[in-house]
C-alpha cells in the first residue's frame, strides 16, 4: 500500500481528494514511473513516461524530483447543454517540473489524468514527435472490449470481448478493462488539439502502451513550443454501471471560447434512410430524393409531427457515378438541378423549421477546405444553422498526401470546421469523425458525432449486444448519433433486428445533441402516431442522468431528468437474452408522476416478432416499482411526467 508521504527524494505520491486513489511518480535509472492504487489494491502496475523526438535533445539528460508543484482544485462546472448540466471538477494536483518539460498530474476521486507540457526554449521553437510512450500496466489477464485501429471503416466494427493479453495490432479508446481485482478501467485522453490521436496496443515488454495515429511522415506530431499533448486519462469505477457516469474528460477542458448561448440542441428528420431502403437515390435522377419538392414536403411534416429540424442529404453536384471514388469533384456550393437551397431554405423558415445542412467530402479535405468558407457563408446566408459532414474515405486527402483520419493533420482539420462553424453561428454533427475528447465544453457547436456503428449497418451487421456496449465503451467519449427511432422493422431492404419499443429506448439510452428521428415520416404518421408521442416529448437536453444498472454488453438502463422541466425519462435495452427487470424509482425527488410505459410484450423477439408493443400508463412516486419485461433484442422507454 502506498504511503501519503515518502522520505525517497526520486518518489512522490498525490491522493484523491477522498483519499482512496493514489499515485506514486517515481525516478528509476533516469526514467519517469507511475503506479495507481485504489482502495489499497493495485490497479496500474509501475508504468513507463516518456517522449521521444526526432533530432533535438531539449531534456536533461539528468532527472530529478526537486521541483514539484501542488495544487487542489474543488468547483462545480456548469455544461451548455448535455447529459447532465453540473459536473464537480475535484482534483488534486502534482506538477514535476523538470528541464524542458513537465508533467501534471491530476487525481479525481473516479480517475486520473496526465499530460506532457513541453517547455519554450532558446534552442528550438519547434520540435517532431518520433513516439510518446505512456504505459497502463494492467494485468495482462483482464477482460478488454475494443474495436481495432488503422482499418478502412475508421471506427465502425464490431466491439470485441478479449482477455488482454491477446490484444493484437492496436485498438481505439476509450478501452474499457476490467481487472481481476473487479474494478472497471476506461483508458482514454481529453483535449485532443494538434496532435495524433491516441491508441493503444501491447509493446515489447508486453505492457499496454500509447500508439499515436502517425502521419504519412511516420512522424506522430510537428509542434511548436510551448506546447501540450492532450490528457491521458483513466477512468475507474467500482462497477460497469457507474463508468457509465464519468465525466472527467470534459473537466479536463477549458471552458467555452466565447459566447454560445446561440447553440441550441435539436432533433431532427432527414431526407437519408428512404435512400437506404431503395426508395430514393444520393444521385440525380428519376430517383433522385433531395429535389425541392421532397424536401418541402418533408418541412410539412416536420410541422405536423412536431419535429424541429430537417437533414437533407444528396442536394448538392457530386453524387453521380461512384461518389466514393468521385469526391474531389464535390461542390458544396452549387445545389443539383431539381434542388433549389434558396427556396428551401425560406419555405423551412417559414414553418419554423430548422435546415440541416449536409457535406459529405468522401475524406477529399483539400477539395472541401478550398470550398470551406464559402459554402458555410452560403449557409449562413440561408440561416442554415446545422450541418452535418460526413468523411467516408479510408483515408484522407491533405496537402495532397493521404493521412490517417486520426492523425494530426485529420485533427487540424475536424477543429478547423469546428471553429469556423463557430464565428458562422453553425451547429456540426460530424460522421466519420476524430473521437470525441470533451472539446465540445470549449466549442458547444459541436452538437454530436458518429464514430461508431450506428443503424445505417443493420440489416444484419449488429447483434443486440453492440448498444449494450457502447454506454461502456464509445459513449464515454462523447453523445453519438446513431440515428435512432426507425420502425419500418420488418422492411424486406433493410430489417432491423431490434424490437419497436428499442427504437424508442435509444432516445434515453444513446444521448446526443442532435437526435436523429431516422425512418420515413409517413411511417410514423400511418399507425405509429401514439408511439410516436414518446420520441416527440423526450428532450435532447438533460439536466441529470444517472446509471440504474447495467453489464457490458448484457443490458443498461439510466434515467435522465429533463433540463426544461420537472420531468424524468428512463430507457434500457438488453442482449438477445430476455430479461425480467425491477425498476426502483427511488431516484425520483418526492411528489406525484405519470409514467407512460412503452415495453416488450411477452411475445416481442428481435427476429421474430419485433413490432408488437405494450403501452401502460400509471400513477407512481419514488416508493414504487415497476416490473418491466425486455424481451430478446428489446427494451423499453418510460416517461415520468411530473404531477406536482
Amino acid at each position: 500500500m502506498l504511503k501519503r508521504a515518502s522520505s525517497d527524494k526520486n518518489k512522490k505520491i498525490i491522493s484523491s481528494p477522498d483519499g482512496k486513489i493514489k499515485c506514486e511518480i517515481s525516478l528509476r535509472t533516469n526514467e519517469i514511473f507511475y503506479r495507481v492504487e485504489a482502495d489499497g489494491r493495485e490497479i496500474v502496475k509501475s508504468s513507463r513516461l516518456k517522449l521521444i523526438f526526432y533530432g533535438k535533445k531539449i531534456l536533461a539528460k539528468k532527472l530529478s524530483l526537486d521541483r514539484v508543484f501542488h495544487n487542489e482544485n474543488r468547483e462545480t462546472i456548469e455544461m451548455p447543454w448535455g447529459e447532465d448540466c453540473f459536473i464537480e471538477n475535484n482534483y488534486n494536483e502534482l506538477c514535476l517540473m523538470f528541464e524542458g518539460y513537465d508533467i501534471r498530474f491530476r487525481v479525481f476521486n473516479n480517475g486520473l489524468a496526465f499530460r506532457y507540457e513541453l517547455l519554450a526554449n532558446d534552442k528550438t521553437k519547434r520540435l517532431s514527435v518520433k513516439e510518446e510512450v505512456s504505459e497502463f500496466n494492467v494485468s495482462l489477464s483482464s477482460a478488454a472490449w475494443k474495436i481495432p485501429a488503422y482499418q478502412p471503416d475508421r471506427y465502425e466494427y464490431n466491439y470485441e470481448k478479449i482477455k488482454l493479453f491477446d490484444l493484437d495490432g492496436s485498438a481505439h479508446t476509450p478501452l474499457t478493462i476490467k481487472i481481476p481485482s473487479g474494478y472497471f478501467l476506461s483508458i482514454h485522453e481529453a483535449a485532443l488539439y494538434n496532435y495524433g490521436s491516441m491508441n493503444l496496443k501491447l509493446n515489447q515488454e508486453k505492457i499496454l502502451c500509447s500508439d499515436i495515429t502517425p502521419l504519412s511522415d511516420h512522424s506522430k506530431a510537428h509542434v511548436n513550443l510551448p506546447f501540450n499533448t492532450p490528457w491521458r486519462l483513466v477512468m475507474i469505477a467500482d462497477s460497469a454501471i457507474n463508468l457509465t457516469t464519468n465525466r472527467i474528460m470534459y473537466t479536463l477542458n477549458e471552458p467555452p471560447k466565447g459566447d454560445f448561448s446561440w447553440v441550441k440542441t435539436l432533433k431532427f428528420f432527414g431526407i437519408w434512410w428512404a435512400m437506404y431502403v431503395g426508395e430514393w437515390t444520393w444521385a440525380p435522377g428519376e430517383k433522385h430524393g433531395a429535389t425541392t419538392k421532397h424536401a418541402e414536403e418533408y418541412v410539412d411534416s416536420a410541422v405536423r409531427l412536431g419535429i424541429a429540424g430537417l437533414l437533407i442529404e444528396g442536394w448538392n453536384d457530386g453524387w453521380d457515378g461512384d461518389w466514393l471514388e468521385n469526391g474531389v469533384n464535390n461542390s458544396y456550393i452549387h445545389g443539383a438541378k431539381d434542388f433549389n437551397l434558396e427556396t428551401v431554405a425560406r419555405y423551412a423558415e417559414k414553418n419554423h423549421v430548422e435546415i440541416v445542412g449536409h457535406h459529405e467530402t468522401v475524406g477529399f479535405v483539400d477539395n472541401y477546405e478550398k470550398q470551406l468558407e464559402a459554402a458555410y457563408n452560403l449557409y449562413a446566408k440561408n440561416h442554415i444553422n446545422y450541418i452535418k459532414t460526413g468523411y467516408a474515405g479510408s483515408k484522407m486527402v491533405i496537402h495532397g498526401r493521404k493521412e490517417y483520419h486520426h492523425s494530426q493533420a485529420g485533427v487540424l482539420h475536424y477543429q478547423k470546421t469546428v471553429e469556423l462553424a463557430a464565428k458562422k453561428h453553425i451547429c456540426l454533427d460530424i460522421h466519420e469523425p476524430i473521437k470525441g475528447t470533451g472539446i465540445e465544453r470549449t466549442w458547444p457547436n459541436l452538437l454530436t458525432r458518429e464514430g461508431a456503428r450506428g443503424q445505417e449497418y443493420e440489416g444484419g451487421s449488429l447483434l443486440p449486444s453492440h448498444v449494450c456496449i457502447l454506454p461502456y465503451t464509445r459513449l464515454l467519449s462523447g453523445g453519438m448519433d446513431y440515428t435512432s427511432g426507425i420502425f419500418d422493422l420488418n422492411n424486406e431492404v433493410k430489417p432491423i433486428l431490434t424490437t419497436l419499443a428499442r427504437q424508442l429506448a435509444y432516445f434515453v439510452v444513446i444521448y446526443s445533441g442532435m437526435q436523429m428521428v431516422s425512418d420515413r415520416p409517413f411511417i410514423y404518421e400511418d399507425k405509429f402516431s401514439e408511439i410516436f408521442k414518446f420520441i416527440k416529448q423526450v428532450p435532447t437536453n438533460f439536466e441529470k442522468t444517472i446509471g440504474l444498472a447495467g453489464e457490458i454488453g448484457e443490458y443498461y438502463v439510466v434515467a435522465r431528468k429533463d433540463r426544461d422541466s420537472e420531468d424524468w425519462y428512463v430507457g434500457g435495452v438488453t442482449d438477445e437474452n430476455p430479461r425480467n427487470f425491477d425498476l426502483s424509482l427511488d431516484f425520483l425527488p418526492r411528489g406525484k408522476y405519470r409514467a407512460e410505459i412503452y415495453a416488450d410484450s411477452p411475445n416481442s423477439h428481435y427476429k421474430t416478432n419485433r413490432l408488437e408493443i405494450s403501452t401502460t400508463d400509471l400513477n407512481v412516486d419514488n416508493d414504487s416499482k415497476i416490473k418491466i419485461f425486455m424481451a430478446p433484442g428489446g427494451g423499453f422507454a418510460i416517461r415520468l411526467q411530473s404531477l406536482s
